[in-house]
């Protein structure tokens, strides 16, 4: 299946920008865990500035792909964020894990969590921080709207306080691009709604990509979509057809989102026409 590719932001009359506004740039992408793969041919731009949204079914490589952006995992292919390998330019990149993948009965405040993100790697031991890596710190945590909790552990925070924790963290290095893996799928509406006030917030000044199965992210959220499920098998407007769908996951699926704008699902018709490479 091919999609035509969409105007990317900050194009003129709908003309390729040049690659110094990439902040990401995949080619070729393939991914083995032992001798099975994970992804396969996955090519993929970004632009800066832009708010992606990736979708598919579990297992479907979604997690890798945010790995590889991170130089976190062996791969086939080309893969460069802001024009330089990921290990390179991993200062530039903020990360957000999912869930489920962090301890949170590790015996740490809140504060000294969003603290560590300004750590560098490879410091000696014994590193005292700054005055202004603890500023930052305290902004932070305002601006997510944890200050009144900067000296709970993990162990005490609702999963909204500790998904915020990490964004948190995430943002202590000032990064100009955010990925986040899964960010609300553990919170209550409310949080849900405060983080994606503030992921669309962020977006005025960083490159965003967000993993998610929320459909309240797909219609009224993101920019753009990306389907994976092992391959790149749609990229384009965040509007989902029939056919779409069945290729994501394999077979006819029904989605429903209680008092989502439908923008989901679009009215059966014309289907786009296809390009190989995945660009956004």
């Amino acid at each position: 299946m091919s999609i035509s590719p969409p105007i990317r932001a900050n194009s003129v009359d709908g003309a390729w920008p040049d690659m110094s506004d990439t902040a990401v740039h995949i080619e070729n992408l393939s991914v083995y865990y032992g001798h099975t793969k994970a992804l396969s041919d996955v090519c993929l731009d970004v632009a800066a500035g832009e708010y992606l949204g990736i979708i598919g079914p579990n297992g479907g490589g979604k997690t890798t792909l945010l790995k590889a952006m991170l130089g976190l995992v062996a791969y086939c292919g080309r893969v460069e964020i802001f024009g330089g390998p990921p290990q390179k330019n991993r200062p530039q990149i903020g990360y957000v894990p999912q869930f489920s993948a962090v301890d949170r009965q590790f015996p740490i405040t809140v504060f000294e969590v969003v603290l560590s993100g300004r750590l560098d790697p490879g410091l000696k031991p014994f590193y005292r921080y700054s005055k202004k890596d603890k500023q930052i710190a305290e902004e932070l945590l305002g601006r997510v709207g944890l200050a009144d909790v900067a000296g709970r552990r993990l162990s005490e925070l609702s999963g909204g306080q500790f998904q915020k924790t990490l964004i948190a963290r995430a943002l202590a290095r000032e990064p100009k691009l955010l990925l986040l893996d899964e960010p609300t799928a553990s919170v209550d509406a409310v949080s849900r709604q405060q983080i994606f006030d503030l992921l669309a917030e962020l977006n005025r000044n960083m490159t965003i990509i967000l993993v998610t199965h929320d459909l309240f992210a797909i219609s009224s959220q993101i920019r753009r979509l990306a389907c994976l499920s092992g391959r790149l098998v749609y990229h384009g407007e965040p509007e989902l057809t029939d056919s779409i769908v069945q290729n994501l996951y394999g077979c006819p699926v029904d989605l429903i989102a209680h008092g989502v704008p439908h923008r989901v699902l679009r009215e059966h018709g014309e289907e786009s026409v296809n390009d190989d490479c995945g660009h956004i």
